[in-house]
């Protein structure tokens, strides 16, 4: 009837709440924030972003889960929260793929190795030299363990055969305060909170984990020429919450299809260090199912067991 499918339609002038599992600040942050400013204007309805960072994306994803606003409920998540977290985080009881209904890759970013001015190598090459004349002397700092900056550092350490001191800390800002403060002599995260930091001169870049240079990072070194095949990249999938009728998760990824294609959106993106995918729901969840193998296996690689 129509009164059903009225009551099953959120109201324009609901809120839409955006649930990120990381905090203000961070690179899903600052990407939610970009989209949810278009998605608002393309809607046209409220957004609201609700950071709930924690226990690898649990605390966020359950949140999104188990609200009763459902309809009003979207869950925009980094490749970690989709793919690592329900292989090493025990209380991870969710499957993104049939918990949700994806919407949309919106974009991905490559990560970025840097270290501190004063203490830190100079170089990745030199970085490597450091951890295997003293193994564990390298304190190399990450965002929360099993994210994708920790497992970059990982594998960092596996592919080069050294053994760095990894750090997971809790949040990027942790990480980027760590290294900035000579806690640890390099870190490795998402680009966006770590650019403005290199172009002030305050962090050096040591390795872009992209296969090629890419817009905005010109210049920047890339790690796989001293380190080859060390290419690496995160990623933001938008999610609806189950039970959210079909035409409405249409109509969501077409609103984020059609922001991806707005140059002032894709230039703040590049600002960032990133680059918009889009696509429609299909391709996101293809794209998802082959993500959750390729991370399984660096998880593996990695020798994290659930905890």
């Amino acid at each position: 009837t129509l009164t059903a499918a009225l009551a099953e339609t959120p109201a324009r002038n609901t809120p839409m709440t955006m649930v990120v599992p990381a905090a203000a600040g961070s690179a899903p942050d600052i990407v939610a924030r970009l989209l949810s400013d278009e998605l608002q204007h393309r809607l046209g309805q409220p957004f609201i972003v609700e950071n709930k960072p924690g226990a690898g994306g649990i605390v966020a994803v359950m949140a999104a889960k188990s609200t009763a606003n459902r309809p009003n409920t979207l869950l925009f998540v980094h490749a970690a929260v989709a793919t690592v977290t329900p292989l090493t985080y025990r209380a991870a009881r969710f499957d993104l793929a049939t918990d949700f209904e994806p919407i949309a890759t919106v974009a991905d970013t490559p990560m970025m190795f840097v270290a501190n001015q004063a203490k830190g190598p100079k170089s990745l090459a030199d970085a490597v030299a450091q951890a295997k004349a003293g193994p564990d002397t390298v304190a190399l700092g990450s965002t929360a363990r099993g994210s994708v900056p920790h497992l970059a550092g990982v594998l960092l350490g596996q592919m080069t055969r050294t053994q760095f001191n990894n750090i997971p800390m809790s949040t990027s800002g942790q990480a980027l305060q760590a290294v900035l403060g000579g806690d640890t002599v390099v870190s490795v995260d998402g680009i966006a909170p770590l650019l403005p930091m290199v172009k002030s001169g305050r962090l050096r870049a040591l390795g872009v984990t992209s296969n090629r240079q890419l817009p905005g990072l010109e210049g920047l070194p890339l790690a796989r020429d001293t380190v080859p095949g060390m290419e690496l990249s995160g990623w933001f999938m938008l999610f609806a919450t189950q039970g959210t009728p079909s035409a409405r998760v249409q109509e969501i990824n077409a609103a984020v299809n059609a922001a991806l294609k707005s140059p002032e959106l894709v230039q703040k993106l590049q600002a960032t260090a990133n680059y918009p995918v889009g696509g429609s729901t299909a391709d996101a969840r293809k794209f998802l199912d082959s993500e959750k193998k390729r991370w399984a296996l660096a998880v593996q690689q990695a020798g994290l067991k659930a905890e």
